[in-house]
C-alpha cells in the first residue's frame, strides 16, 4: 500500500508539473503575442501575417479539441462504430468550408462573419443578429471544452470516490477545473489577441498530435499491430460481442415493437449528420481564422493544411476509441465519467503501466492529460476571440458607435466581453458537467449550420437577399435550433439531461434539432427575403467581384 500511494503521489506530482508547465510555455506565447497586438487588425486578425501552414494547424487545432480529444475516443469506448460519425462528419465537413465558403469570406471581409453579411444591407440590425448568433454557438463549443476541462481535473489528480487531494473531492475539482480554464482562456485573450492565441493553437496541435500518435502506437504496439485483435478485445471487452462493431448502438437504434421509437432514432442519426457537415462552415471560431492569412490563395492552402493534420488525428482517435474499450475496459470508463470523456487519459495510464510500470504510466496520463488540457485552452480562447471580436467590432463600434470608436475602444471593449464571456461560461458549464462534450459540440454545429450557414451562402449567391431575409433567417435559424434543444431529452426528462429526471418538458423526440431547424432557418430567409421590397444589385455586383478577386478587401466592411 506505501508503493502505491507513493505511486500515486508521484503521478499526481508529475501531472501536475506537466501541466503548469503547459500553461505557463502558453502564457508565455500570449505574453509575446501582447507585444506585437497594436492596432485592432492585430488583436482580431492577428495582421493578416500568418502562412498557409500556420494556420493550417491553428485550424486543426480549432477542430481537435476536447471534443476530438476525449469526446469521440469516450463515444467509441462507449458505443463502438457509432462513436465514429463525429470524426467522418467533423473531416466531411471540411469540403463545404473549402469549396463555398473559405475564399469568398476571405475576400468579403475584414473581421467577423458580420462583414459579408451586412455588405450589401442595413448595418446594424444584420450585425445586431449576426452578433447574437455568434454568442450563442460559441457557448455551446465553450461548454464542451469546459465540460472535459473538469472530468480532466479530477482524473489528473487522482481523486477516487470518497477521496480528497488537497481539500477538494472529485465533484469540486471538477468545478475547479472549470473556473480555472475560464480564467486562464480570459487571461489569453487580454495578453495575445489573436497573434498570440494563434502560436498557442499551433504549439497545441503539435503536443497533442505528438502525443496521440505515441499513444496510438503504443495501444497498437500491444496488439503486434494488428488491428483485428484490438477490435475483436474491444468486442468482447464491451459485452456487446459483433454488435459493438456494427452501426445502431448509440445511434439509429432499433427498439423492438416500436416502429415509431426507432423511426426517430434513425431520423435522429440522419439529424447530427447533417450539422456535423454543414456547421464547419458557419462555426464563427472557424470563419475568423479566414482572415488571419494575407490573401485567398492562402485561405485555401491553410484549410488543405488543416484537412490533412484533422484525417490523420481523427484516424488516431479510431484506435485510442476501441483501445480503451479493450484494455480499459467499460466499467472504469464510466465509473471515472459517466459520459466516457475521461477514457483516452485512463487509457495512457493503463497502457503506459502494462509497458513500464506505474511510473511509466504517470508519464503517459500526465503526457496525455496536458496534451488535451493544451487542446482545450487553445480552442476555447479561440472561441473567446471570435465572441468578442464580434461583440466589439459589430454590436459596440457599428451598433452603439456608429463605425467611431477608435482601435483603442474596440480593443479594449473586447477585452471587456472576454470577462464576460468567461463568466457566462464558466456558470453554465458547472451545470453541464454530465453531458458528452462531443454532444454538445454536435448541438453548437446545429445552431451554426441553422443560423448562421444560410444566411451567409444567400448572402454570397442570391442578388435577391436583403436584410429582411438576412434577420429572419439568423434569428429563425436560431430560435429554432435552440428551441427544439430546450425541448428536446437533452434538456430535461433522462438522467443524463441539463435538468435530471425531476423536470421533464421534453416533447421533441430527437436529441440533435439539425434535421429540423436547418431547412427551418434557410426557409425562414428566403420568406423574408421574399417579404420586403429592399433590393441593392450594384451592392451585389460589387460584392461579387471583391468575392471572386479580392479587389478592396480591406475596405469591404467599411462602406
Amino acid at each position: 500500500m506505501d508503493l502505491l500511494a507513493q505511486a500515486e503521489g508521484t503521478g499526481r506530482t508529475l501531472t501536475m508539473v506537466l501541466f503548469l508547465l503547459t500553461v505557463a510555455v502558453t502564457i508565455v506565447i500570449s505574453i509575446w503575442g501582447h507585444r506585437y497586438t497594436r492596432t485592432a487588425t492585430d488583436f482580431h486578425s492577428g495582421g493578416r501575417s500568418f502562412s498557409a501552414w500556420q494556420n493550417g494547424f491553428a485550424i486543426a487545432s480549432d477542430y481537435m479539441s476536447a471534443a476530438s480529444f476525449l469526446g469521440i475516443a469516450g463515444t467509441i469506448a462507449l458505443f463502438g462504430y457509432d462513436g465514429f460519425l463525429y470524426s467522418i462528419g467533423f473531416l466531411v465537413a471540411w469540403l463545404v468550408a473549402l469549396l463555398l465558403v473559405a475564399e469568398m469570406l476571405r475576400n468579403t471581409g475584414r473581421f467577423t462573419m458580420a462583414d459579408v453579411l451586412s455588405f450589401r444591407m442595413r448595418q446594424r440590425p444584420v450585425r445586431t443578429a449576426a452578433a447574437v448568433s455568434t454568442l450563442s454557438v460559441s457557448i455551446f463549443y465553450l461548454l464542451a471544452q469546459m465540460v472535459g476541462a473538469g472530468a480532466l481535473i479530477a482524473l489528473l489528480l487522482g481523486i477516487k470516490e470518497g477521496e480528497t487531494y488537497l481539500g477538494m473531492d472529485a465533484e469540486t475539482a471538477k468545478i475547479a477545473g472549470i473556473v480555472l480554464v475560464g480564467l486562464i482562456m480570459t487571461l489569453y485573450v487580454a495578453l495575445g489577441g489573436m497573434k498570440g492565441n494563434t502560436w498557442v493553437q499551433i504549439f497545441q496541435a503539435m503536443v497533442l498530435v505528438g502525443g496521440a500518435a505515441v499513444l496510438t502506437l503504443m495501444v497498437l504496439g500491444q496488439y503486434g499491430f494488428n488491428v483485428s485483435d484490438l477490435l475483436g478485445d474491444a468486442a468482447t471487452a464491451s459485452g456487446q460481442g459483433a454488435a459493438f462493431l456494427e452501426p445502431g448502438l448509440r445511434y439509429g437504434v432499433e427498439v423492438p415493437g416500436d416502429a415509431v421509437q426507432t423511426m426517430w432514432n434513425k431520423l435522429d442519426l440522419v439529424s447530427l449528420g447533417l450539422a456535423l457537415v454543414l456547421g464547419t462552415a458557419g462555426l464563427p471560431h472557424v470563419l475568423i481564422r479566414f482572415y488571419t492569412v494575407p490573401d485567398a490563395r492562402v485561405a485555401r492552402r491553410s484549410i488543405n493544411w488543416g484537412i490533412g493534420l484533422i484525417g490523420a488525428f481523427y484516424l488516431m482517435t479510431l484506435v485510442l476509441g476501441f483501445g480503451a474499450a479493450a484494455i480499459v475496459g467499460v466499467e472504469a470508463i464510466t465509473a471515472q465519467n459517466p459520459a466516457g470523456n475521461t477514457a483516452a487519459p485512463q487509457l495512457a495510464e493503463v497502457v503506459g503501466g502494462e509497458v513500464g510500470g506505474s511510473t511509466l504510466g504517470a508519464v503517459m496520463l500526465a503526457v496525455i492529460a496536458s496534451a488535451a488540457f493544451a487542446a482545450i485552452l487553445s480552442t476555447v480562447s479561440g472561441l473567446v476571440i471570435a465572441s468578442s471580436s464580434s461583440l466589439a467590432h459589430d454590436l459596440y463600434n457599428s451598433v452603439i458607435r456608429h463605425g467611431k470608436a477608435t482601435e483603442r475602444e474596440e480593443v479594449g471593449v473586447a477585452k471587456l466581453a472576454s470577462i464576460g464571456i468567461g463568466i457566462v461560461a464558466i456558470v453554465l458549464a458547472i451545470f453541464a458537467q454530465n453531458l458528452n462534450v462531443a454532444f454538445l459540440v454536435g448541438l453548437a454545429f446545429a445552431v451554426a449550420a441553422s443560423a448562421n450557414l444560410p444566411t451567409l451562402l444567400l448572402s454570397l449567391f442570391w442578388k435577391r437577399f436583403n436584410t429582411s431575409g438576412a434577420l429572419w433567417g439568423i434569428y429563425g435559424g436560431l430560435v429554432a435550433s435552440l428551441a427544439l434543444v430546450v425541448f428536446s431529452p437533452v434538456f430535461s426528462g433522462t438522467e443524463t439531461s441539463l435538468l435530471g429526471e425531476g423536470v421533464d418538458i421534453a416533447w421533441f423526440p430527437m436529441s440533435n434539432p439539425g434535421l429540423v431547424s436547418i431547412p427551418l432557418g434557410l426557409i425562414c430567409a428566403v420568406v423574408g427575403t421574399l417579404m420586403s421590397d429592399e433590393s441593392r444589385p450594384d451592392r451585389f455586383a460589387t460584392l461579387q467581384v471583391r468575392a471572386l478577386t479580392g479587389a478592396g478587401s480591406e475596405r469591404a466592411a467599411e462602406h
